[in-house]
């Protein structure tokens, strides 16, 4: 299997996990977790796992040029990105969240001919297209999960500042990604982020109530602990070694897909056949976008 078989598994995978975190973040929140008392957790716990796994790589030195960029990235990937999508979890649906992420890949095209000089191709350009019609298909005929929702339009708000970060955070991370092993580029990262949303997360982190919170609840924030944060992180920075930032951003087209499908077998939706016909558009728009140009010659 080629590394640039293996990097778009990797995406995928990560997209997967993403979608169903939707369900699952959205569950245990705001009654037994806050949501900026959660991204302590997540940035704590990746920290430490990636640190855990970082004797297993190379033994790398951070060029001082490069700090500059890194706090960039540890600011729009794991503060600005993170912050955003969990209130807004709070505050909006998982759909809603699922759906309006997707707008991701259109700041990551558009970052990437303008920093990274990447050529929109006529395949790229129509996969995207194609992926957001049936991103929008899935929000506009798809029955919402039942979740409490006090301020949608400020939540879905928060989404698209989510997804804006993330499409920036990939653009920013390319460089270093070139230069550093993953587990040097990540441990130093979620460090940084530690230190970034401290003062931001610090007292709803000290309002959870471990010794009410049940053992289902348990397992859904290890999920996002170690799943939506650490394998996540994981897989798309081993994507970006051996794809262009803008295919990893139209992997995002996925999370709907994967979100619905996760409703349905957990019973909390249903499947009609406008969600598969919405599900083909979705998945032949991440095909076509990730579709690498024929050389001449």
């Amino acid at each position: 299997m080629s590394k640039r078989t293996l990097a778009l598994l990797a995406a995928l995978g990560a997209t997967t996990i993403y979608g169903i975190n939707h369900t699952v973040a959205k569950g245990v929140m705001p009654t037994y977790i806050k949501p900026f008392g959660f991204i302590m957790l997540r940035v704590v716990g990746a920290a430490i796992l990636f640190w855990g796994i970082s004797f297993f790589g190379p033994k790398e030195k951070v060029e001082r040029k490069d700090w500059g960029r890194m706090l960039a990235c540890a600011v729009l990937g794991m503060s600005i990105n993170m912050l955003a999508f969990f209130k807004g979890l709070q505050l909006s649906t998982p759909i809603n969240s699922s759906v309006l992420i997707t707008i991701t890949p259109i700041f990551v095209v558009i970052l990437s001919a303008f920093f990274l000089k990447e050529r929109i191709t006529l395949n790229k350009g129509f996969g995207i297209f194609l992926g957001f019609i049936g991103a929008v298909t899935l929000i506009l005929f798809g029955a919402e999960i039942r979740q409490d929702a006090p301020n949608i339009p400020m939540g879905n708000f928060l989404f698209i500042i989510n997804a804006t970060a993330y499409g920036a955070y990939l653009i920013v991370a390319k460089k270093l990604v070139e230069k550093y092993h993953p587990f040097t580029l990540m441990k130093w990262l979620f460090t940084l982020a530690i230190i970034i949303n401290f003062p931001i997360t610090l007292p709803e982190f000290l309002e959870i109530e471990w010794a009410t919170i049940p053992p289902w609840a348990y397992i859904s924030i290890i999920f996002v602990v170690v799943g939506t944060t650490f394998l996540t992180y994981l897989f798309n920075v081993f994507a970006l070694t051996q794809l262009r930032a803008s295919t990893i951003g139209a992997f995002i087209y996925v999370q709907p897909l994967f979100g619905i499908l996760f409703a349905v077998f957990s019973g909390k939706d249903q499947l009609t056949l406008i969600k598969v016909l919405a599900a083909i558009f979705v998945l032949l728009g991440v095909y076509l976008a990730s579709m690498r140009p024929k050389r001449n010659g």
